[in-house]
C-alpha cells in the first residue's frame, strides 16, 4: 500500500496548487512538493489519478489483515473520496451543504431549528441582568472578562504550561516537541496551529477582537495540549516516522481528518480539565494573572456553559447561507440571536464561513462524536485515567468520522 499512499500525497500537494488552503501541514520530502510545483497537474488530470488510485485501493487486499491496516486502507479511501469532492467544488460543482458535509467530512450533520435554541435562550434570560436585546446584555456582561492586551500574553503562556504539564502526565511525546507562539490580525479564525513536522508547531492567537478569559484555556488545549499540537506530533511518531505511512506527512484540510482533529481538539479541554478543575485553575491562576476579579469565576461559567450549548447555531447558519436561503446580513442577524455574538464576531464567523464553509461542523458534532466514542469505550467523566487512554488510542490511529457516527447511532453518549 505505500506506493498509493506516496501518490496520495503527492496528489494532496496537487490540489494544494490550485486551492491555498488545502494543504494545512506537510512535512515529507521537499522533492515531492518541487516536483509536483514543476508538474503543474491540471484539476482534470489530479481527478482521473485520483480515482484511479481509489480503484486500485478499494482492490486491495491486506495480507495478514490486521486492525490497524485495514483502518489505514479506510482511511486512504475516505480521505481520497473527499479529494475528488473537493476537485469538483474547485471546478464550480454545487453541493448542498448536507451533501458537501457528508463528501468531505463523512458525516451526516443534524438539523437544529430555532426552538431547539430558544430553552437555551430563556434560561439565560433570567441570568443576565439589564433589559434590550438578550446578544447585548451577554456583550455588556463579557466586557468586564476581557483580557488586557497587556496581560494577553502572560495569561496565555501560564495556560498553555498547564495544559502542557498536564498531557506529559499522561502523554508520550518526543523530547523534542515544541512550539512558538504568536499574536496575528486580520484572520478568518480565533487560533491556528500550524504544525511544521519534528514535533513543532507554530501556534497563532488571531487578536482582531477582544479576547475573553475563557479562551485562554480553550486556545491553550484546543491549538496546543492535548489538542492539535499533540495530534500531530502522536500521528508524526506513531504513524509517519514508527510505521513509515507517508500519508501522515500531509495533512488535507478539507478531508475526514479535520473532523477527528478538531473534535479531539475541543473534547481535549475536558479531558485535560476533568469536572470542576477549569474553573478551580483559572480562579487561582488565571483570573488574577489577568486582573480580573476571581470571585465572579462560578458566575461567568454557569452563564459560559450555556452560551456553549448554542454552538450548534453556528452550524444552521452555514447551512441556509451555504444553501442561500440566508443573505451575509441574515446570517449575521442569526449569529447574534441564536449564538448571542456581537456584530463583530457574527461578521468575524461569516467571513470563516466563506473561507472554510461547512469546515464549522468539524468543532460541535467533531466534539460530540468523539465524547461518544471514548464513552463507548468507557471513558466517561468519572474514568479519567480510561477516558486518557481511550482519547490517546484516537489521537494514534487512522480513524474515520463514519465509525464514530456508527458508535454514537447505535448508543454511545453524545
Amino acid at each position: 500500500m505505500h506506493h498509493l499512499a506516496e501518490s496520495y500525497v503527492k496528489l494532496v500537494l496537487a490540489v494544494g496548487e490550485h486551492d491555498e488552503n488545502y494543504v494545512d501541514a506537510y512535512y515529507g520530502p521537499a522533492a515531492w512538493r518541487d516536483e509536483i510545483k514543476r508538474a503543474g497537474m491540471s484539476l482534470e488530470a489530479i481527478q482521473r489519478s485520483a480515482t484511479s488510485i481509489l480503484e486500485t485501493l478499494r482492490g486491495t487486499i491486506i495480507h495478514p489483515a490486521d486492525e490497524m491496516t485495514e483502518m489505514r486502507k479506510r482511511y486512504l479511501i475516505k480521505q481520497l473520496e473527499a479529494m475528488i469532492a473537493r476537485i469538483g467544488m474547485l471546478g464550480g460543482k454545487q453541493m448542498s451543504f448536507e451533501e458537501e458535509t457528508q463528501a468531505l467530512y463523512d458525516v451526516k450533520p443534524p438539523v437544529h431549528t430555532e426552538q431547539d435554541f430558544q430553552e437555551i435562550l430563556r434560561g439565560l434570560e433570567s441570568l443576565l441582568p439589564g433589559s434590550g436585546p438578550l446578544a447585548d446584555r451577554y456583550e455588556t456582561f463579557r466586557k468586564s472578562f476581557v483580557i488586557s492586551t497587556e496581560k494577553l500574553d502572560a495569561v496565555f503562556q501560564a495556560a498553555i504550561a498547564e495544559c502542557r504539564s498536564r498531557t506529559r502526565i499522561r502523554v508520550e511525546l518526543p523530547a523534542n516537541e515544541r512550539f512558538n507562539l504568536e499574536y496575528v490580525k486580520n484572520k478568518p479564525w480565533s487560533g491556528y496551529n500550524w504544525f511544521k513536522g519534528n514535533g513543532f508547531s507554530l501556534i497563532q492567537i488571531n487578536a482582531d477582537l477582544p479576547i475573553h478569559i475563557d479562551r485562554a484555556v480553550d486556545l491553550a488545549a484546543h491549538e496546543g495540549y492535548p489538542g492539535h499540537h499533540v495530534y500531530n506530533t502522536l500521528l508524526e511518531k506513531n504513524l509517519a516516522k514508527e510505521r513509515d505511512w507517508v500519508e501522515f506527512t500531509v495533512y488535507a484540510l478539507f478531508s475526514p481528518q479535520s473532523l477527528i482533529a478538531e473534535g479531539t481538539a475541543n473534547f481535549g479541554i475536558d479531558v485535560v480539565f476533568p469536572g470542576n478543575q477549569r474553573i478551580q485553575f483559572e480562579q487561582d491562576v488565571l483570573f488574577p494573572l489577568a486582573g480580573l476579579d476571581h470571585r465572579r469565576v462560578a458566575q461567568y461559567y454557569i452563564i459560559h456553559q450555556l452560551v456553549v450549548r448554542l454552538n450548534y447555531a453556528h452550524n444552521e447558519a452555514a447551512r441556509r447561507y451555504l444553501d442561500g436561503k440566508f443573505t451575509r446580513e441574515e446570517a449575521e442577524e442569526f449569529l447574534m440571536t441564536y449564538a448571542l455574538m456581537s456584530r463583530e464576531r457574527a461578521r468575524q464567523r461569516v467571513h470563516f464561513i466563506d473561507t472554510y464553509r461547512s469546515y464549522v461542523i468539524n468543532y460541535n458534532l467533531g466534539q460530540d462524536l468523539v465524547k461518544g466514542h471514548i464513552e463507548s469505550g468507557g471513558g466517561t467523566a468519572d474514568r479519567p485515567e480510561v477516558r486518557w487512554e481511550q482519547f490517546i488510542r484516537l489521537l494514534s490511529s487512522p480513524q474515520v468520522p463514519s465509525n464514530l457516527q456508527q458508535v454514537e447511532r447505535s448508543g454511545g453518549s453524545c
